[in-house]
């Protein structure tokens, strides 16, 4: 990791910090994720994006308790606010 980075980095929100205005990869609860560029956040990991495109992975299962196929289903927002306590993890995407 550069030096200069490094120092800048001194608790875990300063990763999120880092990230204001950047796009970013979240990951929600209940198998759903998330990739926007982030305007706002806060201590609780309230998050404010823009340009969203969410994705929902599901997989069915028979009443005999067999898994079907796999399944994304994907949509978009222009500006989505994301309550903190469903975050799992925000990742800088570096292009």
């Amino acid at each position: 990791m550069d030096d200069a980075v490094n120092t800048t980095i001194s608790e875990p929100l300063d990763v999120v910090k880092l990230s204001l205005g950047e796009r970013v990869f979240i990951k929600l609860r209940g198998d759903r994720t998330l990739t926007g560029t982030l305007h706002a956040y806060d201590a609780h990991m309230n998050l404010v994006l823009s340009g969203v495109e969410e994705s929902i992975h599901t997989v069915d299962v028979s009443e005999d308790g067999v898994p079907g196929q796999p399944r994304v289903e994907r949509r978009t927002s222009d500006m989505l606010f994301v309550r903190g306590d469903g975050v799992i993890l925000l990742s800088p995407i570096h292009q």
